[in-house]
C-alpha cells in the first residue's frame, strides 16, 4: 500500500484529534471580528479558500484567501494565518518575513522543526497529520477541520461520513472515465479545486473545477460520455438533469463535503493504480517547493 493510501485512511482519527486541539489554540487562531487573511500554496491555498468562506458565512469577520505568492502588499489585516505542511515553502516563509512586526501571524504546520517556527508569531502543530507522500491528503483536511472546529462548525457527523467515504466502493465506471470535473458552491468551491488538483497530481488526469453555476457558462460543453461531473454539496436546481443529458456520469455529494473530498482522494489513487502510476511520487513535484537564488 502506498504512503498516500495509508495517510488518507487515517483521516477520521486525525480530524478527531484536530477538533480536540482547537479550544487550546484560541489565542493563535482568528478571533471574532478580526479582519483575516488565510494563505497557503497549492493544496493549502485551496483549504484556505474553503476556510475563508466558512468564517465569513459564520459572521466571524471579513476573511480573504490568497496564494502566498499573491498576497496584496499594503492591504490591512488584523491577522494572517498561513497553512504550510512542511514549514519550508519559500513563498510562505518570504511572506511571513515581510509581515514580521507589522501584523500578527499564525502558522498551522505539520513539522514544527522547520524555519516556520521562528517565522510566525504563533504556531499550531499538527504533527500527527504530517505525511510522507508528496501528495497531500490528511494534513490538508485536518488543518481545515481545526479551523472548522474553531468556528464551531465541526461535528461528529463529518468523522462518521469520512469513515463511510473510506468504506464504500467508488461509483461503478468512475475509474474508467477520461475527464473529471468537480463543482462546488460557497466553501466547497475550495474543496472542488483541491479534488481536481489531487486528480492531476496523482493520476495525471484531465481535470477541472468550477463554481457550480459557472460550469453552465461554457465548461459543460466538454462533458460527454466517458466523463464525470462530481458535485460537492447541494447542486443547483436542474444541474444533475442537464449533466445526465450529456451522457456523463453525475456524482451527487451526499456526505459532509470534506468527506466527499476523501472519496475524491480515493478516486485519484485508484485512477493512478489503473495507469500504473506511483501516487507518492507525482511527476515533477516535491514535498515542498523551495526556491533558490544565485
Amino acid at each position: 500500500m502506498s504512503h498516500v493510501e495509508n495517510e488518507l485512511n487515517s483521516q477520521p482519527e486525525c480530524w478527531t484529534r484536530a477538533a480536540g486541539l482547537a479550544a487550546g489554540h484560541r489565542a493563535a487562531l482568528p478571533a471574532p471580528g478580526e479582519r483575516v487573511a488565510l494563505v497557503g500554496c497549492g493544496t493549502s491555498w485551496f483549504m484556505a479558500q474553503a476556510a475563508a468562506v466558512l468564517r465569513e458565512q459564520a459572521g466571524q469577520g471579513e476573511t480573504d484567501a490568497f496564494a502566498a505568492s499573491e498576497f496584496p502588499a499594503g492591504r490591512s489585516y488584523d491577522r494572517v494565518v498561513a497553512l504550510t505542511r512542511s514549514g519550508t515553502t519559500t513563498e510562505v516563509l518570504d511572506l511571513l518575513a515581510a509581515l514580521k512586526d507589522k501584523v500578527p501571524t499564525t502558522a498551522v504546520t505539520g513539522d514544527p522543526d522547520t524555519p516556520v517556527r521562528s517565522a510566525a508569531d504563533h504556531l499550531v502543530v499538527l504533527d500527527f497529520a504530517d505525511e510522507r507522500s508528496v501528495v497531500q491528503t490528511r494534513f490538508a483536511t485536518t488543518a481545515l477541520t481545526l479551523l472548522r472546529a474553531h468556528l464551531g462548525l465541526h461535528g461528529e457527523q463529518a468523522v462518521a461520513d469520512a469513515r463511510t467515504a473510506l468504506a464504500e466502493p467508488l461509483p461503478e465506471g468512475l475509474v474508467e472515465c477520461g475527464q473529471f470535473t468537480f463543482l462546488g458552491r460557497g466553501w466547497t468551491v475550495g474543496l472542488a479545486n483541491e479534488a481536481a488538483l489531487k486528480m492531476r497530481e496523482a493520476s495525471l488526469s484531465w481535470t477541472e473545477a468550477y463554481p457550480a453555476m459557472e460550469y453552465r457558462h461554457g465548461p459543460i460543453s466538454v462533458t460527454t460520455t466517458g466523463t464525470a461531473t462530481w458535485m460537492f454539496g447541494k447542486a443547483p436546481e436542474g444541474l444533475a438533469e442537464q449533466v445526465a443529458a450529456t451522457g456523463a456520469h453525475w456524482i451527487e455529494g451526499r456526505l459532509d463535503p470534506l468527506a466527499e473530498l476523501v472519496r475524491a482522494q480515493r478516486l485519484a489513487v485508484a485512477v493512478a493504480a489503473r495507469q500504473d502510476l506511483d501516487p507518492d511520487r507525482p511527476r515533477h513535484l516535491t514535498r515542498s517547493v523551495i526556491l533558490t537564488s544565485d
